[in-house]
């Protein structure tokens, strides 16, 4: 007699393969471009495509400032940003002034655009106290050191906004080392538990500091993180900028429903350090990734588009940058004229 073949109690590559394929990767422009995905276009103007194009150019021109002020002594404390301009300011820009936006040292390019002066930016990479005096209406806590430890803060302001019934938002940044602490886990956990108004993004640069992404966790992506919270996951192309604005809009319009929170990976990266604090990514990246994500560059994908529809050219692109460095410039100076702070001795 033929002896049957005992089930196993759970088909674990079925169950794993089940939970990665729901979490494709969202993208509308390829690396060309070109929008493969029209059904998925964000409702945006002319106007407000330049302005984003407009902020992303601004931005990757203060990183390399701000790099060379930090090389001559003029900075102290810097995380570079370029190659991260899509994911860190397509979704800033899906949100309102009355939303809060809960940074991590990397994130201080959301903090301007939310309304933080520049100057003020700048004192707070010197580690001077002004840096962290915000105008009463700027909805922005300052940026969180410590690995993953704005995820529990955004939870706790999220459910007071739900309390205050408050038509706003809040959202948190944090790189894909950060998924990994214990803080991220309670975070969205609190907020999925109580449906509080909270998004949450993971900037996912393929490196937390210097450790690769495989090693980690065993998950395929770092979006279906979020099933364990109950809550919603979705992978984007962090290097295209109208994805990311489109899903964050999708979040942050579940969120002011009452639908609760969102979890959002980004998938991205940095092109530089991971800050200038003694890092060299030459150690653990390769020259062949390196070039690979080049070709990815958020700015670059964005000019082509942008160009085809007729609302951007080199003269555009030039005049934002002479922009950007007469602001930088006025705003060190500003930075250099603020009194020094000066030590205070216990008797």
């Amino acid at each position: 007699m033929a002896s049957k073949t005992k089930k196993t109690v759970v088909d674990v590559k079925e169950q794993f393969k089940a939970v990665a394929d729901q979490f494709e990767l969202v993208q509308i422009l390829n690396e060309k471009g070109e929008v493969v995905n029209p059904d998925l276009m964000p409702d945006l103007t002319d106007e407000q495509l330049v302005e984003l194009m407009t902020r992303m150019v601004w931005t990757r021109v203060l990183d390399q400032r701000s790099i060379s002020l930090n090389r001559q002594g003029r900075l102290g404390f810097y995380a570079p940003t370029a190659g991260q301009e899509a994911s860190q300011l397509a979704s800033h820009y899906a949100l309102t002034k009355a939303d809060y936006v809960l940074p991590g040292y990397r994130d201080v390019p959301q903090m301007i655009w939310h309304g933080l002066p520049l100057t003020k930016a700048f004192l707070f990479s010197r580690g001077h106290f002004v840096g962290n005096q915000f105008a009463d209406d700027l909805n922005v806590l300052s940026p969180q050191i410590i690995i993953g430890a704005q995820i529990v803060q955004a939870a706790g302001v999220a459910l007071g906004l739900k309390k205050r019934k408050k038509d706003a938002v809040v959202i948190t940044y944090t790189g894909d080392g950060g998924s990994s602490q214990g803080d991220f886990y309670e975070g969205m956990n609190f907020a999925g538990a109580y449906k509080a108004p909270a998004i949450f993004v993971v900037q996912n640069n393929m490196f937390a500091i210097s450790t690769p992404r495989e090693k980690q966790s065993a998950a395929a992506t770092l979006a279906q993180k979020a099933v364990a919270a109950g809550i919603p996951g979705v992978q984007v192309d962090g290097m295209d900028p109208l994805a990311v604005y489109a899903v964050t809009k999708f979040a942050r319009d579940r969120a002011v429903a009452g639908d609760g929170p969102t979890l959002i990976e980004t998938m991205t990266y940095r092109y530089g350090p991971h800050t200038l604090s003694g890092d060299d990514p030459t150690r653990y990246r390769t020259k062949e990734l390196d070039g690979e994500w080049e070709l990815k560059d958020p700015i670059v994908r964005f000019r082509t588009f942008l160009e085809a529809k007729g609302l951007w050219n080199e003269e555009k692109e030039n005049a934002v940058i002479e922009q950007a460095k007469e602001e930088i410039k006025t705003s060190i100076k500003e930075a250099d004229a603020t009194p020094k702070q000066k030590s205070i001795r216990s008797s």
